[in-house]
């Protein structure tokens, strides 16, 4: 982790919160973050920083107030996905009430956010699949997509695109992207099920599955995702990924792979600044 690339870290109250150099540039409009597991109040096997809408885990409140601190947001502007691996996108549209911290799960099955509401902070939820981070500086709309492999499959992202054109007329070319921290392609390791379904449903999907010679296929998740994006109009000079894997740096991350068993979440976070 010596090359951070597009990373950039907030290091305050014990805690880290990864920013990505491609939005910090609108800083003057924008909050964004994306939480990593160092510090907090959550013990046991989610020990650390745990953003998961878990009502066992007592520290996860406390946790929420450190990150809110730390971006400077309010804890009553966030709307949370409560995502199912589909591919369904929540559009909340500027003139729309919204519901408060204490009710999340008022928003179920979505994997998808999208705003124009300035001082709305959307959360998605991740612990190896890959945040997509959407804004389009020209209409101020921000969208976040959770991309598993079965949303991927699905190709959510593309949806999401889709969305901000046809509710805010958001054009491909003014949309800034970020793949954020996700199993990358060092780890992510599917069998014959999965590798034929892609081939037979995204074929392009080839050019990112590589196998391992012992009847198991590494898949490169993010490059799907970034050529999902390309092919519905994204410019691919404005696409960056992190390229920080969750299962490889599970000091950083939490990782449902590198556990083998339930674990904490991150939370990817973005927020239009309000007036």
């Amino acid at each position: 982790m010596n090359d951070l690339g597009i990373n950039k870290f907030i290091n305050k109250y014990g805690i880290q919160i990864l920013t990505f150099e491609p939005l910090n540039k609108y800083s003057d409009v924008l909050i964004h973050g994306f939480t990593t597991r160092p510090g907090g109040f959550s013990k046991g096997k989610s020990a650390g920083l745990n953003m998961g809408k878990n009502k066992d885990d007592p520290g996860i409140s406390r946790n929420y107030e450190l990150v809110c601190r730390v971006l400077d947001i309010e804890r009553d502007s966030m709307l949370f996905s409560n995502q199912v691996h589909g591919s369904d996108i929540l559009v909340v549209m500027e003139e729309e009430s919204t519901s408060p911290f204490e009710n999340p799960d008022s928003q179920q099955g979505y994997d998808g956010l999208i705003t124009n509401k300035k001082g709305l902070t959307l959360v998605t939820f991740y612990a190896d699949c890959v945040p997509v981070y959407l804004f389009d500086p020209e209409k101020q709309v921000i969208g976040l997509i959770h991309s598993g492999w079965r949303s991927t499959l699905l190709e959510i992202a593309g949806k999401g695109m889709r969305k901000m054109r046809t509710w805010f007329g958001s054009r491909a070319a003014d949309i800034i992207a970020v793949i954020g921290p996700s199993i990358g392609k060092c780890c992510f390791e599917i069998g014959r099920d999965v590798y034929e379904k892609f081939l037979s449903e995204l074929p392009f999907s080839r050019n990112y599955i590589y196998e391992t010679g012992n009847g198991k296929w590494k898949m490169d998740l993010q490059g799907i995702v970034k050529q999902t994006l390309v092919n519905n109009g994204v410019n691919s000079d404005n696409i960056s990924i992190s390229n920080l894997c969750t299962k490889c740096n599970t000091d950083l991350f939490f990782s449902y792979r590198a556990a083998k068993e339930k674990t904490g979440s991150m939370a990817a976070i973005m927020q239009i600044k309000g007036a």
